[in-house]
């Protein structure tokens, strides 16, 4: 039945949380679950007002207990057409992105490229370099194996051969502050809560930096241990394997986690002989090392090896040095996608980092963030009733009202990098992993489909969508919704907000 139907019934329903899908921590083989199967039932006249609507969804006892900041601005003039406690300062999640997002766009602008260098303070004599090869870092999150592989071929096709002399780490880009000062100690061992390095590694085109894909596989046989592998191969993690082969049909229970303050990864658990694979993203302590680990395995790979005494150091690459080769990454709007459609935290954090480099020469959080705050005051952000700690929104400390934020979302559309913003954000039920995003599994039917743009954000206790909708009637509007202080399922959140959106989405003013 399509939704016009529905409107000529004389009442709209709205179901929530009856199919939704919510991710779950981690990558592996299972990327989602399916939601509570709750459902509440939200009745309303056909014709009634707009704010009749959705005070009717926010009616919900779901939401008893929470506070709950929604704003609905009309997207060609800013006025403010619903607001419930849209002042209130609230925490938002990952809509934190939409604010680094912005900030970044006009600090940095659409075509800022980060880069990594491979410099010598040495002479090649015949085929051996005398001196120090320094492996330099400024920032970038996109850094692949193959693009160190392509490094190392660079070098040999300079006759270089060996290498009589350190390799040498550099990420003095940023300061040497991992962690962003709210990120709990138990998101640490996960990809989304990754430290942050100016000389960093991505595993795949995922780009979580600072990862390793740590692999389970079943063996032939009900005896022994289950296979794990690494991607990419490196030694500076270390694996200890306690899994146990079973027989076919026996449950399987693979737990994959590395110790905090060290890189010992434990993988336990039982693996079925007609199992499925296990895969999980994991962070890595100290990740500057981690990427000269796996340079040098590719100089070793590519016939480049060292000689002598030669040591791995970590130091500031000296001024008379000379670049051997580089690489640049995608632009930022290219960037942009990975961040926003799978909302990538270390990218924020990076991005963070990077605005302090650029405007005052610090990368750091504390003046990434103060870069920021001046970005978004002139986006129209009211500097004094904002919170920020952080470029990705895993602290539970940002806050910010929902009416500012819409009035983000508003100002953006002035600017000349709009556009790129517009592409990145999720857009509700399109099953293509980078362009549904985090909303590809929601809101897949109705008005909403196709229709809804939007960045989502969850916490334990917080979920938020904030974006834009066009109406039944074509009306373009922008929203904020922002729920804390929530006790329940993330999947009740979600479906309130999936319920607002497709309110909007088949609203007719």
């Amino acid at each position: 039945m399509k939704w016009k139907s529905y409107l000529k019934q004389g009442l709209l329903l709205i179901v929530i949380a009856v199919l939704a899908a919510i991710p779950i921590m981690g990558q592996n083989e299972s990327l989602f679950v399916k939601a509570s199967e709750e459902v509440a039932e939200t009745e309303f006249e056909e014709n009634a007002a707009l704010e009749e609507k959705l005070a009717a969804i926010l009616d919900n006892e779901h939401l008893e207990g929470t506070v709950t900041g929604v704003s609905v601005k009309n997207k060609d003039t800013g006025e403010l057409l619903f607001s419930q406690d849209g002042d209130i300062r609230l925490h938002p999640a990952s809509n934190m992105k939409l604010l680094t997002a912005t900030a970044a766009l006009e600090t940095l602008g659409t075509d800022y490229r980060f880069s990594t260098e491979v410099l010598t303070d040495g002479t090649l004599r015949g085929k051996v370099l005398h001196g120090d090869l320094y492996l330099k870092g400024k920032g970038d999150p996109t850094l692949l194996k193959k693009d160190l592989d392509q490094f190392a071929k660079h070098l040999k096709a300079q006759g270089i051969n060996k290498i009589k002399g350190d390799l040498v780490g550099d990420d003095t880009w940023y300061d040497d502050v991992r962690l962003s000062q709210d990120l709990n100690w138990s998101d640490e061992p996960f990809y989304t809560g990754a430290q942050i390095s100016a000389l960093n590694l991505s595993p795949n085109e995922d780009y979580d930096a600072g990862t390793v894909i740590v692999q389970v596989t079943p063996a032939e046989e009900a005896d022994g241990e289950a296979e794990v592998t690494l991607t990419p191969e490196t030694d500076y993690v270390t694996i200890e394997n306690k899994t146990e082969m079973v027989a076919s049909g026996e449950s399987k229970s693979i737990s994959i986690e590395r110790e905090h303050g060290s890189n010992k990864i434990v993988v336990e658990g039982t693996m079925p002989v007609d199992g499925s694979n296990s895969r999980s993203w994991v962070s890595v302590w100290e990740p500057t090392g981690y990427a000269v680990d796996v340079f040098r395995k590719s100089l070793n790979e590519h016939g480049i090896n060292f000689i002598g005494n030669s040591k791995v150091k970590f130091s500031e690459t000296p001024d008379d040095t000379r670049i051997l080769t580089s690489k640049e990454s995608m632009p930022l709007q290219e960037l942009l996608i990975p961040f926003m459609k799978l909302s990538n935290n270390g990218h924020g954090e990076v991005l963070t980092k990077e605005m302090g480099k650029v405007v005052h020469n610090e990368g750091s959080w504390d003046k990434g963030l103060e870069v920021m705050e001046e970005a978004i005051t002139e986006l129209g952000v009211n500097p004094d009733t904002i919170l920020l700690r952080d470029g990705s929104g895993m602290s539970h400390k940002n806050m910010i009202p929902a009416n500012d934020l819409a009035q983000l979302l508003y100002e953006a559309q002035e600017k000349s990098w709009f556009p790129a913003f517009e592409h990145s954000l999720p857009v509700a039920g399109e099953s293509e992993r980078l362009v549904g995003g985090t909303l590809r599994y929601r809101m897949t039917s109705g008005p909403a489909k196709s229709n809804v743009t939007a960045k989502t954000g969850s916490l334990t206790g917080v979920s938020a969508l904030s974006g834009y909708v066009k109406t039944a009637d074509g009306e373009d509007l922008i929203f904020s919704v922002m729920i804390n202080n929530f006790l329940g399922s993330r999947s009740n959140m979600q479906a309130i907000e999936d319920a607002i959106a497709t309110a909007l989405a088949g609203h007719e003013f």
